[in-house]
């Protein structure tokens, strides 16, 4: 599914990943862990066709078909999804416009018809019920006045609404409690799939309790310097990244 190999990039001519190859095959949930400065975010944006990434060096594809050379929306469109870590506040867009409009314009360049407001409306009150998310939250401006766990959840919304092929999950845990944490994993866990991968990258292991991943890697450096089984995350929760962070 996901191919990245020897990809260098490099943000106002620093170079942060310096030759990173990493497989995840679909069906599979990768875990990306590393010390902060690593590169995970960077890695994350790259794959996603943020603007200010330079790539210098090396290549990703998704089934064969070379990510680095499409537009951003391209990429979504080929069922690419990114949940930010910090998710931004969009005033005077109400949250259901937004989601509808993102999807019809999938369903577009995918040359599929656009969703009919019915039926988009009773996906959007399913979906919404699953998160446990008040459907009157969702005609409100997007992430506008919500908390930490709210944003988080309409990022899950979001992702089932869309149906991505590969999701990338950017510290998805970030500033969550316990509570909004399981319901956050148990949106995610919904979403595993045959025909999907998943990216999660993230700091600590509880996320990891949550979300089984197939396999986990350290990232330092820029680099993959070591990759495992869970049994990796839990050591690393033990040990801390200095022994990687030395060696790369």
């Amino acid at each position: 599914m996901l191919s990245v190999t020897n990809l260098h990039a490099a943000v106002e001519d620093k170079e942060i990943l310096k030759g990173l190859s990493l497989e995840v095959p679909a069906g599979e949930v990768h875990a990306i862990m590393g010390p902060n400065g690593a590169g995970k975010s960077t890695l994350s944006y790259v794959l996603t066709g943020r603007a200010g990434y330079e790539v210098t060096q090396g290549s990703a594809t998704l089934d064969g078909e070379d990510l680095l050379a499409l537009e951003a929306n391209e990429r979504a469109a080929k069922g690419v999804f990114l949940s930010f870590q910090y998710p931004l506040e969009i005033p005077g867009v109400p949250a259901l416009t937004f989601i509808r409009t993102a999807l019809n314009a999938q369903r577009k360049a995918r040359g599929e018809d656009e969703i009919s407001a019915p039926e988009f409306l009773r996906l959007a009150k399913t979906k919404a019920a699953e998160l446990k998310i008040d459907f009157e939250m969702l005609k409100r401006a997007l992430n506008v006045g919500f908390s930490g766990g709210e944003k988080k959840r309409m990022e899950i919304l979001q992702m089932a609404m869309l149906s991505p092929r590969f999701l990338i999950l950017d510290e998805t845990d970030s500033g969550l409690d316990i509570d909004a944490l399981r319901i956050v994993a148990d949106g995610v866990n919904a979403l595993r799939s045959p025909e999907r991968g998943m990216l999660v990258i993230t700091h600590y292991q509880r996320l990891l309790d949550y979300i089984k991943p197939d396999k986990v890697h350290v990232l330092a450096s820029g680099r993959i310097v070591a990759s495992g089984g869970p049994e990796l995350a839990l050591e690393l929760e033990r040990e801390g990244y200095d022994k990687y962070a030395r060696a790369a």
